[in-house]
């Protein structure tokens, strides 16, 4: 997993943190933030700027199974929406204050990325944030500010909006046995008594019937 200063695997039993490494951009003011495994077991996760002068001081890494930590390019404000597609050959990545969703070639079997191009901007005030893709591939993707979560078909085109209770939608995925309901995070960070007021369920997890199913997430093979 992804704590705030470095990448460990942690053994949530025992509560124990065997750290695989704490990469040197990782100084006062980053922080790692969103995460995810890949088809064939790697681990990735990008870290963002909270403050200080490293306005786009953020960089994107991945985890192989022998524990190998690969940094894959910088120059990123706020990691963000990562996320495959069911075949694996291609990865999804947004830079949230951008408003920017890109999407890059994977090069297997080493695991590196190609060529990328823009897959969806999103609307003013609306940053892309946690995403996952479904069966038919298309991307989920939460809008924060935006208050709804977006359906994005492969071609980038938006087939669907949903809209959800609060503006600060966080991240998505589907659960349940059939993988068929999706589930949604929220966030009240920054919201005062007074938008908490227009805004009670901001916080909550929302879980909605799609008519979709979702992927099953695969797990990190060392």
């Amino acid at each position: 997993m992804a704590f705030a200063a470095g990448l460990a695997m942690y053994d949530p039993y025992q509560k124990t943190v065997d750290w695989i490494a704490r990469p040197e951009e990782v100084v006062p003011g980053i922080r790692f933030n969103d995460g995810r495994v890949d088809r064939l077991g790697r681990f990735w996760s990008g870290t963002m700027v909270e403050s200080g002068s490293h306005a786009t001081g953020g960089c994107l890494y991945s985890v192989s199974g022998n524990r190998e930590v690969r940094s894959h390019f910088s120059g990123v404000a706020i990691s963000n929406g990562l996320c495959l597609s069911p075949d694996g050959a291609l990865l999804y990545f947004a830079d949230s204050p951008t408003r920017t969703i890109r999407v890059f070639e994977m090069i297997e079997p080493d695991g590196s990325l190609g060529k990328s191009k823009v897959f969806a901007r999103t609307a003013d005030g609306s940053a892309p944030d946690g995403a996952t893709i479904d069966v038919d591939g298309c991307m989920w993707s939460a809008h924060w500010g935006g208050g709804c979560v977006v359906r994005y078909t492969p071609d980038g085109r938006i087939d669907r909006t949903l809209q959800v209770p609060t503006r600060q939608p966080s991240c998505v995925c589907f659960a349940g046995p059939d993988l068929d309901v999706l589930c949604v995070t929220s966030a009240c960070e920054g919201l005062d008594a007074e938008a908490m007021r227009r805004e009670p369920h901001a916080g909550d997890v929302f879980f909605y019937r799609t008519g979709v199913q979702g992927l099953r997430e695969p797990e990190y093979r060392s």
